[in-house]
């Protein structure tokens, strides 16, 4: 089966079954007419692309166009940009908020505990919430590989239409308006909530979509994509050099631990990131004004702490130490000035 079959399979049956409230997807089959129906591919504005010009007489003596593919060596398409590629990022926005909601409000529910976990289930009127939870997991998923690949596959047919570049750099376009929904941190953050939910003594309540290697030199997150394409996410940190530890996400999209993205952010550890100058720049990338929308990985840190035990409480004894150390320091610099004043 063709795969745009298999994708309005997809997104007609998840409607049916009322995954979502508000769904959004690809519009894979409009767009593809889209571009099936380029009128500068099939020549009707040979003037914009000379040699697609040439032509050959039908059986009525009338000139035809031949098939762009042939002929047409244009590297873009106005008509197509226009109505192609402000549609596609429109639907990527949407995706990539809907997703990122929809993971924020499922792990909220997983770790929460105590008085928040029990309000949450009076909500749910006290049902048996886990089941559901792994059901919407694996529901989203689903939804990030077959919006992925519908968009892989869009692009590279953009590409493969024009001759052009065009829908590789519309990639570059939404990584840098963090829009890629294989790049989002909600994304590791759910492989790290399906390894939880997966413990090697229990049952595989998820298909086998994310692995992990903690251990190596470069510690990795895998996300196993249809025909043998991986995507993989280094969790190592840039600063310390060493397996993430109490994870936090840049609005750019680089992990770090706490202790070192406080660090770079020149404030305490107790004070968090969101106390960081507006100016401050990502350690990695440089860009400015990434610490305040970041995103604490619990699961992720939940993850290692499993995973990674004697590695976990080294670094948890270390962390607490240089909290105390900055605390200390931080008292007694204000008492000094009270004092002082």
């Amino acid at each position: 089966m063709k795969f745009g079959e298999t994708f309005m399979e997809y997104v007609n049956g998840n409607q049916d079954d009322g995954f979502v409230d508000k769904w959004c997807h690809v519009e894979y089959k409009r767009l593809k007419k889209v571009l099936k129906n380029c009128r500068v591919c099939r020549g009707e504005l040979s003037d914009s692309c000379p040699r697609a010009a040439a032509g050959q007489d039908d059986q009525n003596g009338n000139q035809t166009l031949r098939p762009s593919r042939e002929f047409c060596q244009c590297e873009g398409c106005p008509l197509c940009d226009q109505m192609f590629f402000s549609e596609l990022m429109k639907e990527a926005s949407e995706i990539a908020g809907f997703f990122s909601s929809r993971v924020r409000h499922l792990l909220r529910l997983h770790i929460a505990t105590g008085m928040p976990r029990y309000m949450i289930r009076l909500r749910r009127c006290f049902k048996d919430d886990h089941q559901a939870m792994v059901q919407e997991g694996q529901m989203l998923i689903d939804y990030v590989i077959m919006n992925a690949i519908a968009l892989r596959k869009i692009l590279k047919k953009y590409d493969k239409v024009h001759r052009s570049v065009e829908g590789r750099k519309f990639k570059s376009r939404m990584q840098a308006k963090r829009i890629e929904i294989l790049q989002s941190p909600w994304l590791i953050e759910l492989g790290a909530f399906y390894m939880n939910a997966n413990e090697p003594e229990g049952p595989n309540l998820f298909s086998s979509s994310f692995s992990c290697d903690l251990n190596a030199s470069e510690p990795v997150i895998t996300l196993m994509l249809p025909d043998s394409v991986k995507s993989e996410y280094n969790l190592k940190c840039a600063i310390c050099l060493d397996l993430v530890f109490n994870p936090y996400a840049l609005s750019c999209g680089h992990i770090f631990c706490k202790l070192c993205a406080c660090s770079a952010a020149s404030v305490m550890v107790f004070q968090g990131l969101n106390a960081a100058n507006p100016e401050s720049k990502c350690p990695v990338c440089r860009e400015i004004g990434v610490y305040r929308d970041a995103v604490h990985m619990i699961e992720l840190d939940l993850l290692v702490k499993k995973r990674c035990k004697e590695y976990w409480k080294e670094r948890a004894v270390a962390e607490r130490i240089e909290m105390v150390k900055q605390s200390k320091f931080y008292w007694d610099t204000q008492t000094k000035y009270m004092i002082g004043y």
